[in-house]
């Protein structure tokens, strides 16, 4: 093992302006699919700022174009719930 540790990207998912009245209909869906990626460690972590404006998860991704891929093929944002991905890579040191 080299002691490196795994890049995590962090992903910020844009909310639509109408995501209040899209989510109800994919929201188990939705969550249902995240639990089960965090179970198996490809998320870390995710949920909506206090706002609803976005949400930000933290994957575990080999690449930027992975962790967006990981997103991309949400419901939420193959139905229109969010409405652009950006992701940036953290500068994990522990």
């Amino acid at each position: 093992m080299s002691g490196e540790l795994e890049p995590i990207w962090v992903v910020e998912a844009t909310y639509a302006p109408d995501a209040a009245e899209r989510r109800p209909e994919f929201r188990a869906e939705h969550l249902g699919r995240l639990r089960d990626l965090k179970a198996t460690g490809a998320i870390i972590e995710v949920g909506a700022y206090a706002d609803v404006s976005a949400s930000l998860a933290l994957v575990n991704a080999e690449s930027e174009e992975e962790a967006l891929e990981l997103l991309r093929a949400d419901v939420y944002f193959q139905n229109g719930v969010w409405t652009e991905l950006r992701a940036r890579q953290f500068g994990r040191v522990v």
